[in-house]
């Protein structure tokens, strides 16, 4: 619940960020709101959510539809204020997608998938708006997860993370130009199989 501290704070500055990690972050203080937004029209197996960064667009993907939703919140931050306007297609490039991620600026969005085992990204030519997202090219995650499941990008664009299945891990890839899929070269991998053996998605606190 972070109806007060910092993060009220922030939220009343439409900034949309946690400034200390006592105010979020422990999951010890996590507690349900009771409010919830059915996807379902749109998804029957939705398996990725990002929020635009001032909480005002939320984005599912799912592997039933292999397609982005895209939902506008009235409120931010509120997913019962949210209302479906449109989707985006991904199946040319993975009939099974399986998570995505935005640049920080909207202006690309990547799609992990375990059809295709790789990271797919997109232009878009208005920011935030997926009905502008153009495919631009692919980096292949096979050699590290057969079954990749969630993906994270540094805050800067230079390192890339993808969780899995298989590997039961979290594989660490740099990106010698930042934002750039083409330029990923893996560095290690840390395993979660001691906490769960089907990781399906993955998150930084800002700082890292």
């Amino acid at each position: 619940d972070y109806s007060s501290g910092a993060f009220a704070a922030n939220k009343a500055q439409g900034v949309g960020t946690i400034a200390q990690a006592t105010a979020g972050y422990d999951l010890a203080n996590a507690s349900y709101d009771s409010v919830s937004f059915s996807v379902g029209t749109e998804e029957s197996s939705p398996r990725g959510l990002f929020f635009k960064p001032d909480g005002t667009v939320v984005y599912i993907v799912g592997a039933s539809g292999d397609e982005v939703n895209e939902y506008s919140l009235s409120s931010a931050w509120d997913v019962s204020t949210a209302t479906y306007v449109q989707n985006l297609s991904v199946s040319a490039s993975d009939a099974n997608p399986q998570d995505f991620f935005f640049k920080p600026d909207g202006l690309k969005m990547y799609i992990v998938g375990s059809s295709g085992d790789a990271v797919y990204e997109y232009d878009l030519s208005t920011a935030w708006d997926i009905s502008t997202a153009s495919y631009l090219q692919n980096f292949s995650v096979a050699a590290q997860e057969s079954v990749p499941t969630g993906l994270f990008f540094k805050s800067d664009g230079t390192k890339m993370y993808v969780s899995g299945f298989i590997g039961q891990d979290i594989n660490e890839y740099d990106l010698s130009t930042a934002w750039d899929v083409s330029s990923a070269s893996y560095v290690q991998n840390f395993s979660v199989s001691g906490q769960d053996t089907k990781p399906t998605g993955l998150a930084f606190k800002p700082d890292g």
